[in-house]
């Protein structure tokens, strides 16, 4: 899979998506900044969200657009969404400003008129969130765009996520990616259950990745060992800005510790290795050998308590302890010097 010509999977390092979401609060400078400090901090993407209150919900009061409990307890989605969203005429030059950044950027589109938008955009990617995961006519028209779709599974089934994938392939996407998400704001890490990662890449066989909803980067670095090639977390200026989604973002130095901390844990997998390693040569002096502990004449016979197992790492190895016990030597040897195959009799390393 690519974006904006960046190869993302397995051999390469994670890539990884600061989430602006609704952390710019409604002022266009705070996004403009959010999308630098993203830069700075090494992050491969910012990425938006394109909908408005109208195009997400219906202006209604009545029980079922309430919401109860957790960060957004007695608003209506309505209302959630109109203090949220990010007006549409802000994205042409928040992708400008990405661009000139030399950082990528692209959008989650809620519905078929935020597809159009983001199409006149030259958006290099999409993004479907896991709310509408289960909206596969959105997805099959974001797939008709022909451009590369990263997937989120939070709620999702296994059979949901099939039926995404399915319609992204009918809808002609050819470049697909998954992300493993909890859809909790904040999610404890330990709703992560990050072998399912393992199983996701195996069952679907795609680019697979990590949406990270929980509150430090713990869980996001290490879902690398268990193969991901792609860490989104949403980001924010200031975590207490009073945002919608403030309160469950990082911060600029946090993510700076990600992109440094997704990078060495895939530098640390590596490969199969059981040789040697470069950091390691100076250190085989150190390692344990035979040494002669007591002064021997040419001809005396090596005791068991002549000869020691200690650091450094100059003599026979200790595996050869019992094939040179009962042995004479051939030269004259001193304590503490390294017991050498070529002075003793009889000796075949």
């Amino acid at each position: 899979m690519k974006i904006n010509n960046r190869k993302i999977g397995s051999d390469q390092p994670p890539y990884v998506i600061a989430e602006l979401s609704a952390n710019h609060n409604g002022s266009i400078e705070t996004a403009y900044k959010i999308i630098e400090e993203a830069s700075l901090a090494g992050a491969d993407a910012i990425k938006l969200q394109t909908y408005r209150p109208d195009t997400m919900t219906l202006d209604c009061e009545s029980e079922d657009f309430q919401i109860h409990g957790g960060l957004w307890d007695g608003r209506t989605l309505y209302e959630l969404y109109e203090e949220a969203h990010m007006p549409w005429e802000w994205h042409k030059p928040l992708f400008e400003h990405g661009r000139k950044l030399g950082i990528t950027i692209f959008s989650t589109p809620f519905d078929n008129t935020a597809v159009d938008l983001l199409e006149d955009l030259n958006t290099p990617a999409y993004k479907i969130a896991s709310f509408e995961a289960v909206d596969l006519p959105l997805i099959k028209y974001v797939a008709s765009t022909g451009k590369p779709i990263i997937i989120s599974t939070g709620m999702a089934d296994v059979e949901e996520i099939s039926e995404a994938i399915e319609a992204a392939r009918e809808g002609g996407c050819k470049e697909l990616a998954i992300l493993h998400c909890v859809s909790g704001y904040p999610a404890p890490a330990s709703d992560y259950n990050l072998r399912t990662i393992s199983n996701m890449i195996n069952r679907f066989g795609l680019v697979t990745g990590l949406s990270d909803h929980t509150l430090d980067n713990t869980t996001a670095v290490t879902s690398v060992a268990m193969g991901v090639s792609i860490i989104e977390k949403h980001f924010t200026l200031n975590r207490s800005g009073g945002g919608p989604d403030d309160s469950f973002s990082l911060e600029p130095l946090e993510l700076k510790a990600l992109c440094q901390g997704a990078r060495v844990a895939w530098e640390s997998l590596g490969k199969v290795d059981y040789g040697r390693k470069s950091s390691e040569q100076a250190n085989l002096q150190f390692r344990r050998s035979l040494y002669f502990v007591k002064n021997l004449k040419a001809g005396e016979i090596i005791t068991a308590d002549s000869v020691r197992s200690v650091r450094p790492g100059f003599g026979l190895p200790p595996k050869m302890f019992d094939h040179i016990v009962g042995k004479a030597v051939t030269h004259n040897v001193s304590a503490n010097s390294p017991v050498d195959g070529s002075k003793i009799k009889g000796y075949r390393g």
